[in-house]
């Protein structure tokens, strides 16, 4: 598979009005693509299609109108789902020398990562939580992704005290080689949530799942 593209180092967010950085998550067309490209098993970077230039609009602001404004930014510091048994800690994601996302560490099974310059969960705007389903020794804290349905909720606790808690729009798998990455990253009008983990049939000759599975989800 052809290597995927390396663009450079993003610049940090600025914050808005209200006080929020969101001037993240306009980069996050720019990087947060090439987490999807590293395994979360052999380390193996596919290539994916490039993100838009500007992003699109996301889904338009529905439910409570506290829901639809979001909560001020903070940083997530443990994700819930207890549908799955999902109680694990925060690590952020991060960017190489190279300017690419970094996967969190396979290390500790029982961690999640979340794309830092991009909106935090409970924030107007299309966070990305991104876990390992497995490693080479062990199933991982996304092992169990996949029996999330539409309905079904989880809750991210805040640095600031505050749960930001969603439910589930929908759970689906792309083929790596046809991910749609303008839906995936829109900038939400509302506050939105991707969980994000590798799914498919393990591929041994080039070290990588052949797809990812989505959770979409939304504030409530």
């Amino acid at each position: 598979m052809a290597a995927d593209p390396s663009p450079a180092r993003p610049p940090e967010p600025e914050p808005d009005a209200s006080g929020a950085a969101r001037g993240g998550r306009l980069v996050l067309w720019g990087v947060a693509i090439l987490f999807l490209a590293v395994s979360m098993f052999g380390g193996h970077r596919g290539s994916f299609p490039a993100p838009r230039a500007t992003p699109a609009s996301g889904a338009s602001s529905t439910g409570s109108p506290s829901a639809a404004a979001g909560l001020p930014r903070s940083e997530p510091t443990r994700l819930l789902i207890p549908e799955i048994g999902v109680d694990a800690p925060f690590t952020q994601l991060t960017l190489d020398a190279a300017g690419q996302l970094q996967p969190p560490p396979a290390a500790d099974t029982n961690l999640v990562g979340w794309y830092a310059k991009g909106a935090a969960p409970g924030e107007r705007g299309t966070a990305i939580i991104a876990g390992h389903v497995d490693t080479k020794v062990s199933a991982a804290v996304f092992v169990n992704l996949d029996q999330l349905d539409a309905g079904d909720r989880f809750s991210v606790e805040r640095a600031d005290g505050r749960t930001a808690n969603f439910v589930v729009d929908s759970a689906e798998t792309f083929a790596k080689d046809d991910f749609p990455s303008d839906r995936v990253y829109a900038d939400a009008a509302r506050p939105e949530a991707r969980l994000i983990t590798c799914a498919g049939d393990y591929d041994h000759t080039a070290k990588d799942y052949t797809d990812n599975l989505v959770v979409f989800a939304h504030l409530v």
